[in-house]
């Protein structure tokens, strides 16, 4: 029976569609866990400013440039070993004073302004720190000097956005980005136009040490970046969502599968053995029918534990013993009262052989359609469960991007991005299972066939 089923899922359209969309969902997981491992995962999800500091923070996608006509500016990253960095030269010119010049350059074509530049610096000295002084070269050769610093930590971060000295020295009028001046073909213009072309940033080091050195970074963020954006943290939004398909699939399928054979198993064990058992197996059905489950999984939740395994756990047990129990008791009550279950018991086949041998096999089918329509309420009960602030606090999944974004006030801020990607893989995740659930349902009902 069921492989005829399968030959005959062609001569469904929808069932087709959402058979493909699955198995694209499915080779997205394979290929995430592969080339994404979990540590791989949870060190680009859970790091800090080393992992995500070149990223521009709420950057909308990349390909929001095809739908503009003004394109926004990419992010630019270049380190002194960087083919288009020139070096300028080193030069001893006292007995304890060194000259080490770079110059960066980089073209930019954007139409709208970066969101800032920064310059990190790494030093390694002994006694007297290195000495830096940071020019900044527009296309139409003038020269601005950022800033000049004493290089003391491993790692020293040059933020524009935050240079006082320079929107002091520039004049710049209150409340005006200090970025604008260093790009903008007029800054004290009502409306500043980017200035395209070549640009350069020139580092006059002096060093005090003869082994000592100095490494720098140069990176003007943009403001899109990938496929799927950045956050408020500058983490890069493609990990999560990557990962939410086999968290999603694989917490949806161990779930509904789950529920549904141990529903199976004791439905039939209740009518099979009957007396004391049936009745104790359908009390505690319908206390559980009306019992919360969304309020006893936020208590879990709170005082117990947000792992997913837990959760799932706690999901299963408390669905178990629902109403699909009693439609599997009364299909059970009509093949305990078949001829060949008789037959079977005529020759001395024991309980557990007929319960898993003659009477479980015949139900399997009309469990197909309902075991693939559970799947996606279970994916939308673990999101809701992350947007409550309630899901697992290691995995990045795609509630949990709805739940930053519901925190930080993504729509309010026009950061749409951030809450349709992931609502988007939620809702054809419904829809491929739905579509494919509802074409098993007519397959293996035939009285569903005419309607």
């Amino acid at each position: 029976m069921l492989r005829g089923a399968w030959k005959e899922i062609r001569h469904y359209p929808s069932a087709v569609i959402g058979l493909v969309i699955i198995l694209i969902y499915a080779a997205i997981s394979v290929y995430t866990v592969i080339a994404i491992p979990y540590e791989e995962a949870v060190r680009l999800w859970r790091g800090g400013e080393d992992i995500w500091g070149d990223n521009p923070r709420l950057a909308a996608p990349t390909w929001y440039n095809l739908f503009r006509k003004k394109k926004l500016p990419l992010t630019i990253k270049m380190d002194d070993k960087h083919p288009s960095v020139k070096d300028l030269g080193y030069q001893q010119v006292d007995d304890d004073l060194w000259v080490h010049d770079l110059e960066y350059a980089f073209d930019f074509q954007a139409d709208e302004f970066p969101q800032d530049v920064a310059l990190f610096f790494q030093a390694a000295f002994q006694k007297k720190a290195p000495y830096v002084s940071i020019v900044w070269i527009r296309p139409d050769g003038k020269e601005i000097r950022l800033e000049d610093l004493s290089i003391r930590g491993q790692r020293q971060v040059f933020l524009v956005s935050q240079a006082q000295r320079l929107h002091k020295k520039l004049r710049l009028p209150e409340g005006m980005d200090p970025v604008v001046p260093l790009f903008a073909d007029d800054y004290k213009s009502e409306n500043p136009q980017v200035l395209k072309g070549t640009y350069k940033v020139r580092l006059e080091t002096t060093l005090f040490e003869a082994d000592s050195t100095i490494n720098s970074k140069l990176v003007v963020y943009g403001k899109v970046h990938g496929w799927a954006g950045t956050d408020h943290l500058r983490r890069d939004l493609s990990v999560a969502l990557l990962w939410g398909a086999p968290v999603a699939l694989s917490f949806g399928l161990l779930a509904a599968t789950g529920v549904s054979v141990l529903t199976m198993i004791i439905a039939a064990v209740g009518v099979w053995f009957g007396g004391w058992v049936d009745a104790a197996i359908q009390r505690i059905t319908e206390v559980n029918m009306v019992l919360p489950v969304l309020p006893i999984l936020i208590m879990v939740g709170i005082f117990i534990s947000r792992s997913l395994v837990v959760m799932l756990l706690v999901i299963v047990a408390l669905s178990i013993f629902g109403a699909s129990i009693k439609t599997n008791r009364a299909i059970f009550l009509q093949i305990k009262a078949s001829p060949y279950i008789e037959a079977a018991r005529s020759y001395g086949a024991s309980d557990l052989r007929i319960i898993f041998f003659y009477m479980i096999p015949r139900i399997i089918p009309t469990i197909i359609p309902s075991l693939v329509l559970g799947i996606p309420s279970f994916v939308f009960l673990e999101a809701s469960l992350a947007v409550l602030g309630l899901g697992d606090p290691v995995l990045p999944t795609w509630g949990k991007i709805l739940d930053d974004a519901r925190v930080n006030g993504a729509l309010l801020q026009g950061h749409f991005y951030w809450v349709l990607l992931p609502s988007f893989a939620l809702m054809i995740t419904g829809i491929a299972f739905a579509m494919l659930g509802f074409s098993l349902d007519r397959i293996f009902n035939p009285r569903l066939r005419e309607l």
